[in-house]
């Protein structure tokens, strides 16, 4: 028995009185809020309803008719189809200032919490930041054709994209090439995705591959990347199963530089990395003119990474302790610690999640803490953070909603003031909203 289709009304006009936290037009329909993709307030739009719910509906803009003042042309022109991207309508400016004030109203009316200074917002390039990203790919036998990109606006298939404007244009430029490389291949239809991971020096494509690749199809991806100056990386299972194909130098290594504290971190093309390279050395130097390091602090830094705050904050301070859940982490932040001479750090893995007071890093006297979360936030550390009790904590956040939650944990539960915050644009054009927060204990 077929699927029945569902019937949506017919395309109809609606006035537009606000914005969601996602980027999204509110407007009203009988009764019904209705989240419209690509609208904006103030405006008149012609809209088709994609996904009604028992609450609320969804759809997506068809025409403007009164278009809003914010309205800017997009730079892509597979805005509104590839779901990528879904502020390129808005001048890059106007969407870091409604970031600002989505994270000022979500602590205000969620958290209850009030900073005592906003901060200034960090912005970057708006275009060609993106040095990681993970290309789907997906052929499809019954209309012969292969798909290369990211997902479409509002539902899980693949969007038809030429090119990528927010990609490392290395790689955002030859979209259209990777999808005729892949096409060209026999193995076509055993290839589920392409992680991208870039450096200023080099860009490591990573192939996924289901099936074993033959010798012509191997020699094709590596004339591609040699034409192209890219390294091709193979993966045929788990992520334990990437491997250097080309260049046969050895190393599996890219490096990224924190040139004003003058460090260089390696890591492998399937480490967590920063997506944006001229914010995180932005980033890095606003955690530290907060947490202002000086030679007898004791920082424990939590959810450290390969050591991108670790690494920077030992330059000033007495000791730093890192712990991180992943084990190969921890390994590479040991291993960029000698790489940079820094003999002042400590690291550990474990399972943040857990108790970890059985840890040997849990015995140290830290007189300050920094969190760089998950997305999931940190509430089981901030919730234990009386076991620590520092006098100050920097925490950096991928996810405004977590950090909300986390934040009225530190300043109800636990008496810190958040005394500075503002947003941080890691990823322009998008609803994305990255938070610095500095909270200091309140003298009792």
């Amino acid at each position: 028995m077929s699927r029945r289709r569902k019937i949506f009304p017919a395309p109809f006009e609606v006035e537009v009185t606000g914005l969601s936290h996602d980027g999204r037009g509110i407007a009203r329909v009988n009764d019904k809020i209705l989240f419209v993709f690509g609208a904006l307030p103030q405006e008149t739009v012609r809209v088709q309803i994609t996904k009604i719910h028992s609450r609320f509906q969804e759809g997506t803009t068809l025409e403007v008719l009164k278009p809003s003042l914010m309205r800017v042309k997009p730079a892509c022109t597979h805005f509104g189809t590839c779901g990528g991207c879904s502020l390129q309508h808005i001048a890059p400016l106007q969407q870091v200032e409604l970031k600002q004030a989505w994270l000022q109203d979500q602590l205000t009316h969620q958290g209850k919490v009030t900073p005592v200074e906003w901060l200034p917002p960090l912005l970057s390039e708006s275009q060609g930041y993106r040095q990681k990203a993970r290309l789907a790919v997906r052929y499809v036998p019954q209309k012969q054709s292969l798909l290369v990109g990211f997902r479409e606006q509002g539902n899980n298939k693949i969007a038809i994209i030429e090119s990528c404007e927010t990609l490392d244009p290395r790689v955002g430029k030859k979209i259209k090439a990777l999808r005729e490389l892949i096409d060209a291949l026999a193995a076509k239809e055993s290839i589920a995705q392409i992680e991208v991971a870039a450096s200023e020096e080099e860009v490591a494509l990573i192939f996924r591959h289901l099936q074993p690749l033959s010798d012509s199809d191997q020699k094709a991806l590596i004339t591609f990347c040699q034409q192209n100056q890219f390294s091709l990386f193979l993966q045929p299972s788990n992520n334990e199963s990437v491997h250097k194909v080309w260049p046969e130098d050895g190393n599996p290594y890219l490096s990224y530089q924190l040139p004003t504290q003058n460090l260089s971190f390696a890591f492998h093309p399937m480490d967590f990395t920063q997506v944006n390279a001229q914010m995180n050395q932005q980033m890095i130097n606003q955690a530290l003119a907060l947490l202002d390091p000086k030679s007898d602090d004791i920082i424990l830094d939590l959810f450290c990474g390969l050591g991108n705050f670790s690494l920077p904050f030992a330059k000033y301070a007495n000791r730093v302790v890192g712990v991180e859940g992943s084990v190969q982490s921890v390994s590479r932040a040991k291993e960029n610690a000698i790489r940079n001479q820094l003999t002042n750090t400590e690291f550990y893995a474990c399972n943040l999640e857990d108790d970890f007071k059985h840890m040997p890093f849990a015995k140290g006297n830290y007189n300050k803490i920094i969190l760089d979360p998950p997305r999931s936030g940190a509430q089981k550390i901030v919730e234990e953070m009386a076991y620590f009790a520092p006098k100050e904590i920097l925490y950096v956040s991928c996810n405004s909603a977590t950090f909300v939650r986390d934040a009225a944990i530190l300043v109800h539960q636990h008496g810190y003031r958040l005394v500075k915050c503002g947003v941080m644009d890691m990823f322009p054009q998008t609803a994305h909203i990255e938070t610095m927060g500095l909270f200091v204990a309140t003298k009792k």
